[in-house]
């Protein structure tokens, strides 16, 4: 069962006294089990063990297996929970494979599969014959419990695993039948031996095997093409299966399939799909126009909310886009929704606003002026809304190596609130790498294409594309691979390598899933839809799907994902959503192999100009687990002022906040390693004029910097070195107090958002629970005679980590020292 998930913390306020706080409870509250009739339940538990087994081995005999084991299911009592951890005993080789939930006439069943060697055959029976003769040693009142009560109490039956009832995850629709068809072969091991044993497995019962794998720990899986009986063979024959998975359908199967087809396949999505738009939140898509007629946009994008810059141009879409990054903002992923059949909760709308002609383009400097006028229109129609903007129309000409352009300048404009005091979060593509030439050339020539404009834009999330899909389907590119591996960013995908150091902002902040494109070993490149995602055609007359890709549809679930959040958290502001995403965010193993080379901060600052701070996540970005603890700040201050005496400007605000540790876990956990993950996030207001632009102290009106007190470093003491340093170089304290626990260091504090990962021992971080966030020098303090050196700003501050230990219960205890009595979970469906 998947730990329980909380909302994030939301601290009071920056303080500066020391707060009284309890201790932290270990475990979870305690499972739900279903009293049971303990010699009756004993028997039978007993009777079905002995069943399975039988069943097992006579299966052996007709397969000729040579398995040494069986797998068995256990499943709980309807509506009570299972004890799986008390499945496990890794040391006997008892092994947990997999946990699904199912339901059974309305009430929730936990059911798992578990692998016992043959040689531990008993195992599971010894515990049923000790719950039913043996007890616990007395309590302190002189009662007593049988022995192993919870887990055997918690099981409501036992019987030999069969496919699709024990192994299959996913849709039973997807389960192949007599045509073979492509599954994901999850194993319980990542061990070389146990792998190379598996497809020996399958070269015996001529199964064919896709290629490459991927490892994670304690699971690898590989991809075959199977039939049903090819399962039921690969069970008998091998002891390493955790789990069958459908390999997600391709793109080109929902868009090859005649339109009356795919507009079942659209009413189905419909069906799966509960509308709730009372929280009044929408995403605004700056494009070239929305088909809303389509079945799928009808119900949340209204005439009334589809707008035009110009009124001539119309608000139809002319060629498209607009139509499939509608599809992607509202629905999120479509393939997989369709792939999956799981139900889908939309809190929020869209609105269009149409900022090109239907033919041709703007005049470049215009673009910032239309791009103003479509969020105008937007905002005059319904101005309560709270809205994600997102915009995937983007230029690769004159750019300047992260030198803001007028356009940018806009979009830093409008997102900071300078001219009429309203923040906005504006998410942005990256813009794409295009040329087949390029493709060719993948990843070197993603290094020199850089992020376009206006996506170098400070205040805005700027979208590069990374990629999961490697898997062609189509027999005619059989001699095609992907470029990109799993986990890569994408060969669409553009980067700010060639930018000067330091100087502008880390671009793109956050990559997501933009599709692959295939190639031969000779180097022929072909840019095929089995590597693509799957949005709204904008002829449903014709269509109801049509093929998306690239950092357009990454962008595009950036805003459907922001809008979730906003959804989840009504009081959140746009710089916290902007921050709740980046901070979400991880590099996956594949880019850090290929493009972390070293363990520097540098060589971490440069990672962070190939893939941002890698894909967001967001079940991390709603919620975090009880294990774990996510604190959010949101605050206002005053950078700078008039000295009261002198004729000069200076700094000003500085908040410290004491972190509300649990400290005698951290403590007891000593030298555990620990992750500690920090961002903040502002928007600057852009310099009034050009001057000055290529100097980024001239263009930003302010910055803000965190700060972290070292181990064992008093709040005197760093609220001095934090001082002490800021006067001597006018820019940020450094890091002496935090040694070297940081990942990126100094070089984070470009931009208008800061993020990085503190790593040391449980027993430091206990003693490091002090973060100040103080500002550093911009154009309204030195540009004084424009009048805004005492202007104040916001800004949102998360700070998470959490335990390696599950069992360990930190929410709980600093949830009611931060006055919420009663932690509620959350349901949270990603």
């Amino acid at each position: 069962m998947p730990p329980k998930r909380y909302p994030h913390l939301v601290l009071p306020g920056p303080s500066d006294k020391r707060e009284d706080y309890s201790s932290p409870r270990r475990g979870g509250s305690a499972p739900h089990i279903k009293p049971q009739n303990r010699k009756d339940h004993a028997a039978a538990l007993e009777k079905e063990l002995n069943a399975a087994w039988q069943e097992t081995n006579d299966r052996k005999v007709v397969a000729k297996s040579s398995r040494d084991g069986a797998y068995l299911q256990f499943s709980s009592e309807p509506g009570f929970d299972l004890v799986i951890k008390s499945l496990e005993a890794v040391q006997s080789g008892v092994r947990l494979l997999n946990v699904r939930q199912e339901k059974e006439n309305g009430a929730d069943v936990t059911r798992a599969t578990v692998f016992v060697p043959q040689s531990k055959s008993s195992h599971f029976l010894k515990k049923v014959t000790e719950y039913a003769t043996n007890d616990n040693r007395p309590k302190k009142d002189g009662t007593s419990t049988p022995k192993n009560g919870p887990l055997v109490e918690s099981i409501g039956s036992v019987r030999a695993a069969i496919v699709e009832k024990s192994f299959w995850q996913g849709n039973s629709n997807r389960l192949p039948g007599d045509t073979p068809d492509w599954i994901e072969v999850w194993l319980a091991s990542e061990d070389l031996n146990a792998i190379a044993e598996f497809e020996s497995v399958c070269q015996s019962l001529n199964i064919r095997l896709g290629e490459g794998r991927l490892n994670f720990p304690e699971r690898t899986v590989r991809i075959v093409l199977a039939t049903n009986s090819d399962l039921e063979a690969l069970i008998e024959h091998s002891d390493s299966i955790a789990e069958f998975r459908p390999v997600p359908e391709v793109a080109t199967f929902f868009i090859e399939e005649e339109n009356r087809d795919q507009i079942e396949w659209a009413e189905q999505l419909l069906q799966q799909t509960e509308f709730d738009d009372q929280d009044n939140i929408a995403v605004l898509i700056l494009d070239r126009g929305v088909n809303n007629g389509h079945m799928l946009l009808s119900p949340i994008l209204e005439d009334e909310d589809c707008h035009a810059a110009d009124p001539a141009w119309g608000t139809a879409d002319d060629n498209g886009h607009g139509t499939l990054m509608a599809g992607t903002a509202g629905y999120g992923d479509i393939l997989e929704a369709l792939d999956t059949g799981k139900g889908l909760q939309l809190k929020h709308i869209l609105e269009s606003a149409k900022i090109l002609p239907p033919t041709g383009s703007n005049l470049k400097e215009l673009w910032g002026h239309f791009t103003a006028r479509g969020i105008a229109e937007a905002e005059i129609q319904a101005p309560e809304r709270k809205r994600v903007i997102c915009m995937a129309i983007t230029s690769p000409d004159d750019l300047e190596r992260g030198v803001p352009s007028s356009w940018s300048g806009e979009i830093d404009q409008l997102a900071s609130g300078a001219i009429d005091d309203l923040r906005r979060l504006i998410i942005i593509s990256a813009g794409n790498v295009e040329e087949p030439e390029d493709w060719k050339r993948f990843p070197e020539a993603n290094l020199t294409c850089e992020v376009e404009d206006p996506a170098h834009a400070w205040n805005a999330i700027s979208v590069g594309a990374a990629t999961e899909k490697t898997l062609i389907k189509d027999e005619s590119l059989s001699h095609f691979h992907a470029i990109a591996e799993a986990g890569d960013i994408s060969p669409y995908s553009t980067t700010t390598v060639t930018w000067p150091k330091r100087k502008w902002p880390i671009k793109p902040e956050i990559v997501i899933e933009g599709g692959n494109i295939a190639q031969t070993e000779s180097g022929s490149v072909f840019d095929t839809e089995d590597l693509k995602l799957l949005s709204t055609y904008y002829r449903p007359a014709e269509a109801q799907f049509a093929p998306f890709f690239a950092t357009s549809i990454a962008s595009a679930q950036a805003a459907w994902m922001a809008a979730r959040i906003q959804s989840e958290y009504q009081e959140f502001w746009p710089e916290t959503v902007r921050a709740l995403l980046v901070h979400s965010a991880e590099w996956t193993e594949t880019q850090k192999r290929k493009y972390l080379h070293g363990d520097t901060k540098s060589d971490y600052y440069e990672l962070t100009k190939i893939c941002g701070y890698g894909v967001p996540n967001l079940e991390r970005a709603l919620s975090c687990a009880g294990n774990s603890l996510s604190l959010i700040a949101q605050a206002e201050l005053q950078p700078f002022a008039k000295h009261e005496t002198a004729s000069r400007y200076v700094t000003k605000d500085m908040h410290l906040y004491e972190l509300p540790w649990p400290t005698d876990v951290l403590t007891t956990l000593g030298e555990v390693e620990i992750q500690m993950n920090v961002t903040l996030s502002y928007f600057i207001e852009p310099s009034p004029g050009r001057v000055g632009w290529k100097d980024r102290y001239r263009y930003a009106s302010h910055a803000l910097r965190f700060e972290l007190n070292g181990p064992g470093e008093s709040q005197d003491e760093f609220v001095q070195r934090i001082n002490s340093k800021a006067r001597e170089d006018d820019e940020h304290p450094g890091t002496e107090g935090a040694g070297d626990h940081w990942t990126i260091g100094e070089a984070r504090n470009v931009g208008s958002i800061h993020s990085d990962i503190w790593t040391g021992t449980a027993a430091d971080l206990a003693l490091s629970n002090i973060i100040a966030v103080h500002p550093a020098v911009g154009w309204w303090r030195e540009r004084h005679h424009l009048n805004k050196f005492d202007k104040l700003t916001r800004y949102s501050l998360v700070v998470s980590f959490s335990l390696p230990d599950e069992s360990i219960d930190i929410y709980t205890p600093i949830a009611l020292q931060l006055g919420i009595p009663t932690p509620v979970e959350i349901q949270i469906t990603v």
